[in-house]
């Protein structure tokens, strides 16, 4: 049996915007995406809004359940930005202002219209924390123990996730192979039961669609093996031709 070591991570998705859909969350694929390559699988994602105790129970049920804890949103400038007193709330430790994060806040806003109070809540963070660089806007995401404090908007966050690339403990990431064809869920259900049962250290995921008029499904096969995927690929899209259906190989 394969015993190689999956590490594991959690999302709080911080907000009222996106509770109320004002907001179309976008972090959750990034981070998936780039969990992945650091070889790290994203299993848990909650969505909570600007409130202490939602925040507190959620980080510290992803931070014990997995190997890191994600959240991304409320760490600006405003008074709902309660992020980081409900982590250091969560941690069990005051917040103070990070010299570091002050000098390089200071220095953006030198001619910006200086470093105000409602800036300095920028560079508030739970007592024995450390930076994570924005190279977008300066103001720092947050790392302390295995939480990670990400900003909330897209493009701020993917700097910030640069800036950790590489810096993680993780496992082999997963590779995908899709196949796709014009066959509904319900009449191959049994035959893909069988494919996924037939190798060990697969998933396969079945994802119908409608299209042109026209209905199927796209079938991922995950593993950590990319040669592995690539056999249960071409056994199923043979077992598919098999019962009548073709197959397209990168999916439909």
């Amino acid at each position: 049996m394969n015993e190689t070591r999956i590490w594991t991570a959690g999302l709080v998705v911080i907000g009222d915007e996106i509770l109320s859909g004002r907001t179309q969350d976008k972090n959750v694929a990034q981070l998936g995406s780039w969990l992945n390559v650091q070889g790290i699988r994203l299993k848990e994602v909650r969505v909570v809004g600007d409130t202490k105790a939602a925040i507190v129970e959620a980080v510290n049920a992803l931070r014990s359940r997995y190997d890191y804890c994600f959240t991304t949103g409320g760490i600006g400038p405003t008074h709902d930005d309660i992020t980081v007193d409900s982590i250091a709330a969560a941690l069990g430790v005051p917040v103070v202002v990070h010299p570091e994060a002050r000098a390089m806040l200071e220095d953006y806003y030198a001619t910006r219209g200086g470093l105000n109070e409602g800036r300095l809540m920028m560079a508030r963070v739970p007592q024995g924390a450390s930076l994570i660089d924005n190279p977008v806007s300066r103001a720092p995401g947050v790392r302390i123990e295995n939480v990670f404090i990400l900003a909330g908007v897209p493009h701020i966050t993917a700097g910030m996730l640069e800036g950790l690339t590489g810096t993680l403990e993780g496992g082999r990431p997963l590779v995908s192979v899709t196949v796709g064809a014009h066959a509904p869920e319900s009449e191959v259900a049994d035959l893909l039961r069988e494919v996924e049962r037939s190798a060990e250290g697969i998933s396969l995921g079945s994802y119908p669609f409608f299209k042109d008029g026209k209905g199927g499904s796209n079938f991922v096969i995950r593993s950590e093996d990319e040669r592995l995927a690539r056999e249960v690929a071409d056994e199923l899209a043979r077992r598919l031709g098999e019962a009548g259906y073709a197959t397209v190989d990168g999916g439909i």
